[in-house]
C-alpha cells in the first residue's frame, strides 16, 4: 500500500511551538525512581534536536507506565537523562495543560526544550477512542491554541487512539518525526514488498501476538514458513499431539492459553508444512540444560529450542529473502537457555534477506549481541509493529494519512 504522510521536512517551524508526541517509556528502578535504560530517549534524540535547531520551541509530551504499575511514576528524572542524551537543558514542569504549563509553554524561547507530565496522570488519555472524540478532551482543547504544529514520533505507542496520539493531528498541522517515519517506511515497505522465501519466526509468551500475526500472514500467503519457538512452540507441539508432559501443559493452562490449542490444531489442519515445530527441546533439570527429542520430553520445563532445532531454523533462515521475528526462542535470561535465541538471531544477522525484528525482548537481545549492524531494521515497537505485521490498523498512522490526504 502507498503510504503519504508529512514529516518534520515539511513544516517551517522557525520560532515556532511544536507540540512532540514521543515514547521515553522506559524501565525505571521502583524504589529509587532511577532510570534503568535510556534506549528510547536515545531514539527520539534525532528528532528533538531537528525541531529545536530549526529554531521552535519544543514541547514533549510522553507517558510512563500506566496507573496500577509501581514504575508509574512522574518525568522528572527522564527530563534529567534527556538533558544528558541531547547536550541541551529541557526543562520539566509537573503540569500536563493546567494553567502552569501553558504559562510555562508562552514563555519559552527559540530553541528551548521543554518536557511536560506524564500524560497518562491524566485520566482520559487511558481511554482509546475514536480521533474525533479525543479532541474534545481537556488536553486537547488546552494544549491546541498555545502550539502552531504537532508532530508524532511515538511509533511504539501508534496502535493505540488516545488523546496525546490522534487528538491534536485534527487540530494543528500535523506530521511524523524520524522514529515514526523510519519505522513507518521500513515495516510499510517490507509488508508491500515480500521477497520470496518469506520466513516468520514466532515466539515468547505473548502466544496472542504470534497467533494474530501467524495467522494474517497466512491467509493472505505472504509467508512460506512459520517458524516456531517458545511457549508458542510448546502449544503447537501440544495441539500436533507431541505429549509436552504435565507441567508445561499446566503452565499453558495457568495462562489462560488453552484456546490457542484449538486455533492452533485448526492452523496444523489448514496450512500443512507451512507451520515448523521444534523437534528437539531443551529442558530445565537441576537447573540445567538438558536436551530431548519431542518425543522423549520429560516432566520439566521447557526453556528452550533444541539443537537439531536451531540447525533446521538457521538453515531456513539463512535461504530466505525475507525474514520477520518476534519474541525469543526461550527463557533467554537464564544461564544455559540463550543458545536458541543467540543463534536464531546470528542467523538472522549473517542472511542475506531483508530482516526486521518486532521490538521487544527479541530487538533488546539484539542489541545487546551487537547484531544490529546485521539486521535490516530493529523496531522500537513491539505492540505496534505486531498490529501492523498482523494486518491490523494504526490508528496513529490511520490519522497521519488522514491530515494528509486532506491538504
Amino acid at each position: 500500500m502507498s503510504l503519504q504522510f508529512f514529516t518534520i521536512d515539511d513544516f517551517d517551524m522557525e520560532d515556532k511551538t511544536v507540540l512532540v508526541r514521543v515514547d521515553i517509556n522506559s524501565p525505571v528502578d521502583p524504589a529509587s525512581g532511577s532510570i534503568l535504560d535510556d534506549t528510547r530517549m536515545r531514539l527520539h534524540a534525532q528528532t528533538i534536536k531537528e525541531i529545536s535547531k530549526k529554531g521552535a520551541k519544543t514541547v514533549l509530551l510522553a507517558h510512563q507506565s500506566r496507573p496500577g504499575k509501581n514504575d508509574f511514576t512522574t518525568l522528572e528524572k527522564h527530563s534529567v537523562a534527556l538533558s544528558n542524551i541531547l547536550n541541551h537543558p529541557v526543562s520539566y514542569i509537573d503540569d500536563i495543560f493546567g494553567s502552569a504549563a501553558r504559562e510555562k509553554i508562552k514563555e519559552m524561547k527559540k530553541g528551548d526544550i521543554l518536557l511536560l507530565e506524564n500524560v497518562r496522570f491524566y485520566s482520559e488519555e487511558i481511554l482509546n477512542r475514536e480521533p474525533s472524540e479525543q479532541v474534545k478532551t481537556h488536553m486537547v482543547r488546552k494544549l491546541s491554541p498555545v502550539a502552531d504544529y504537532f508532530i508524532n514520533d511515538a511509533f511504539a505507542a501508534a496502535h493505540r487512539s488516545q488523546p496525546s496520539l490522534v487528538g491534536f493531528a485534527l487540530t494543528l498541522p500535523t506530521g511524523a518525526g524520524r522514529v515514526m517515519e523510519n519505522e513507518l517506511n521500513s515495516l510499510y515497505s517490507a509488508v508491500d514488498n515480500v521477497k520470496r522465501p518469506c520466513v516468520y519466526v514466532l515466539g515468547g509468551v505473548k502466544v496472542d501476538d504470534s497467533i494474530m500475526i501467524m495467522e494474517n500472514v497466512l491467509r493472505n500467503d505472504s509467508a512460506d514458513y512459520i517458524l516456531t519457538t517458545g511457549l508458542v512452540a510448546n502449544i503447537f507441539l501440544w495441539a500436533s499431539g507431541v505429549n509436552i508432559r504435565k507441567y508445561n501443559k499446566k503452565f499453558i493452562e495457568d495462562r489462560g492459553y488453552c484456546d490457542f490449542v484449538k486455533k492452533a490444531k485448526q492452523l496444523l489442519k489448514e496450512f500443512k508444512g507451512k507451520i515448523k515445530m521444534p523437534v528437539d527441546v531443551a529442558v530445565c533439570i537441576n537447573d540445567k540444560r538438558k536436551e530431548y527429542n519431542i518425543k522423549k520430553i520429560p516432566d520439566s520445563p521447557i526453556f528452550d529450542i533444541g539443537t537439531d532445532t536451531i540447525t533446521e531454523y538457521a538453515k531456513l533462515i539463512r535461504d530466505a529473502k525475507t525474514i520477520f521475528a518476534n519474541g525469543p526462542a526461550g527463557v533467554f535470561e537464564k544461564e544455559g537457555f540463550s543458545i536458541g535465541t543467540d543463534d536464531i538471531l546470528n542467523a538472522i544477522a549473517s542472511s542475506n534477506g531483508y530482516s526486521i525484528i518486532g521490538g521487544g525482548h527479541l530487538a533488546a537481545a539484539a542489541n545487546h549481541m551487537d547484531l544490529s549492524s546485521g539486521i535490516t531494521h530493529i523496531s522500537s515497537g513491539g505492540g505496534a509493529s505486531i498490529n501492523l505485521l498482523a494486518g491490523e490498523k494504526l490508528p496513529v498512522v490511520e490519522v497521519l494519512k488522514e491530515v494528509t490526504l486532506k491538504k
